[in-house]
Order: structure tokens, then C-alpha cells, then sequence
């Protein structure tokens, strides 16, 4: 989280993914960081327990998201 925060402050377009227990935590490590409205993705958790082909799947789903939010110009 923290290096999409850093990146997006050098105005580089950067999206973080996280495992959702950790949401509340990522809006606060943004705010801190002052940048309250960074916007990242979350998915669900665990990822530790998931086959490679489960991760790659969940991976392939995220794919247009991230583009999404990158060609949004709507970042942190």
C-alpha cells in the first residue's frame, strides 16, 4: 500500500491491491499519508491457502480494475 501511496505522490499512476481485513488499515495508511481519497482494490483473503491456478484467477480478475483505475485519472 504504502509504495502506491509513494508513487502516486511522485505522480506516478499507482494501484495498490490489499486482502480486505486489511481495508480499514489502507484508509488509514492513506489519510496519514494525505492522500484520504487513494483509491485501491481489495480482494478477498486468504491468498496464502489458494492454488497457483486459483491465484492466477484471481489475479486475471483484477486485471481490468487496475486498468480501470489507471485510466481513470481519478487516483489519489
Amino acid at each position: 500500500m504504502l509504495d502506491g501511496i509513494l508513487l502516486e505522490r511522485a505522480g506516478i499512476p499507482a494501484v495498490s491491491i490489499i486482502t480486505e481485513p486489511f481495508d480499514e488499515t489502507g484508509k488509514e495508511m492513506a489519510a496519514s499519508w494525505s492522500l484520504p481519497h487513494y483509491r485501491y482494490l481489495k480482494m478477498p483473503h486468504p491468498i496464502a491457502n489458494l492454488s497457483e491456478a486459483e491465484l492466477n484467477q484471481a489475479a486475471d480478475a483484477l486485471v481490468q480494475p487496475v486498468l480501470d483505475l489507471l485510466t481513470s485519472g481519478q487516483g489519489g
